[in-house]
């Protein structure tokens, strides 16, 4: 896993800085937004703060001026003079705030995925209850692999991403059981995306996997470790990642 560049924590009430904690396994919601260029943009801002204020209410940890508190502290972290390609994850739990940089590490040509047979607690959110799939992760190098949970037999989502599968000119995701990220939302807009149970005994009939996410962007996997698929095109791989690349070029600029 990459290092952290920068780490720091805040208590709610007052901002007052704290040690830091990471808060993952704790009951809170994060969110992690791609920062590149100089003068900075943050890819997908306003979808990032908006899921995560809606996640926090939902998860009754939201209060008074919270959002006004999240977007000073990222203020605070972010040097205008700096040139970025760097992830930046905000988390929160009841007590406190915390924020974190880490270097943006681009996904290889020859990506993996490994199979793991686990499904998140309340995937439907990104809460912070990531315990088992950050164990395992640290134990790849996440530029070449990530891992794909299933349950039941059914494709959900990687360990960072979301999943898509392409066929005959078709897109696909799963119906349920993931949390539909920024990047997904996004895609979604701009391409028919269909719903259907992946199963896994029927990968060999997709001829792409893609990853989409905040940290990989638009990914193209060429095979599962333990399973027999390989990639056999990129067609849908090079749509998708010309709507993604053209996002980055018209981001506004991030004003600090």
């Amino acid at each position: 896993m990459a290092t952290l560049l920068l780490k720091k924590s805040y208590r709610h009430k007052d901002l007052k800085e704290i040690p830091f904690k990471d808060l993952w396994s704790s009951y809170g919601i994060f969110t992690t937004m791609r920062v590149v260029g100089k003068p900075l943009k943050i890819i997908l801002f306003k979808n990032h703060i908006d899921n995560l204020i809606k996640s926090l209410k939902i998860y009754k940890i939201y209060k008074k001026d919270l959002k006004k508190k999240i977007l000073h502290i990222i203020k605070l972290n972010l040097n205008k003079n700096k040139k970025y390609d760097h992830l930046l994850r905000i988390a929160s739990n009841k007590k406190m705030i915390s924020i974190s940089l880490r270097k943006r590490l681009k996904p290889k040509r020859n990506f993996n995925l490994h199979l793991i047979n686990y499904k998140r607690i309340e995937p439907e959110y990104k809460n912070l209850m990531y315990k088992k799939i950050l164990g395992i992760l640290k134990k790849l190098d996440t530029t070449k692999n990530d891992i794909a949970l299933y349950k039941d037999k059914k494709l959900l989502e990687s360990g960072t991403s979301n999943l898509l599968f392409a066929k005959n000119n078709k897109i696909y995701t799963p119906v349920n059981g993931f949390y539909k990220g920024n990047t997904f939302n996004f895609i979604k807009k701009k391409i028919k995306i269909y719903k259907r149970n992946i199963y896994l005994d029927s990968l060999d009939q997709y001829d792409e996997i893609i990853l989409l996410g905040s940290g990989k962007g638009i990914a193209s996997v060429s095979g599962i470790k333990n399973n027999k698929w390989r990639r056999k095109s990129f067609k849908s791989y090079k749509i998708l990642d010309n709507f993604y690349q053209k996002a980055v070029t018209k981001c506004p600029r991030y004003y600090s």
